[in-house]
Order: C-alpha cells, then structure tokens, then sequence
C-alpha cells in the first residue's frame, strides 16, 4: 500500500524580499508566521503496517526549525533572497539526507499563499 503523510510544524520569523521592486511591500522588513508541511511518501511494510514514526519527522524537522525560528532569514546562509520558493527549497535541501522518502515541502507564508516544492525534476 502506497501512503503519503503530512508532519506541520511552524514558526514566525522575518525577512525582506530584495529583488522586489523599490517600493513594494515586501521589500521592507517584515514577519510572518510560517507553517511548513513536511510530506513523505512510501509503501508501507505489512510487517510494520506503518510508513514512518512521526516522531522520526519531528526529530529531522527540529534543528531546521531552531535556524529558523525568531531569526531574520535574510542573514541565514542560502537565505538571502527568503521568497517562499527559495525558503521551500533551503528546507528541502536540509531534510532530504534524514528523510530520504521525502515528496513535498509546503511553505504556508500567510492563511492564504502557499509554495510546494517538490525536489529537482
């Protein structure tokens, strides 16, 4: 049986959008609250009748979290330019190794905007 399932996690952090046009919005400093869907996907052993312990996800989320959480993401290395698409990749690139069956990162920036990545194709 193939499953996909989904750990949130959140935290608030700032930024400034430096290639947007002088005068925009999100070229001044400002914050959000972000939420991040992690997805894995995979068959499930019989055996197990599980894909993966959500903790395990927690576990591999946690220090990406701490980076992120109550920073300014622009001085975060690979984060100068933090637009949800960037962000949603910088993410990636820091679980994939701890959670190879990894499909989807899902950066939510507001209630209502939202970025999927889902690796290189």
């Amino acid at each position: 049986m193939h499953i996909r399932l989904v750990k949130s996690f959140s935290f608030e952090a700032a930024h400034w959008l430096p290639t947007f046009p002088e005068g925009h919005k999100c070229r001044r400093m400002h914050g959000h609250s972000f939420k991040v869907e992690v997805v894995v996907e995979g068959d499930v052993a019989k055996e197990k009748g599980y894909l993966i312990d959500y903790g395990e996800i927690t576990e591999a989320v946690e220090p990406v979290r701490l980076q992120l959480d109550h920073y300014c993401l622009n001085e975060i290395e690979g984060l100068e330019n933090p637009t949800s698409e960037m962000l949603a990749v910088w993410i990636w690139d820091h679980l994939k190794e701890q959670l190879p069956m990894l499909a989807q990162i899902i950066v939510h920036e507001t209630c209502s905007a939202s970025c999927t990545y889902s690796g290189q194709k």
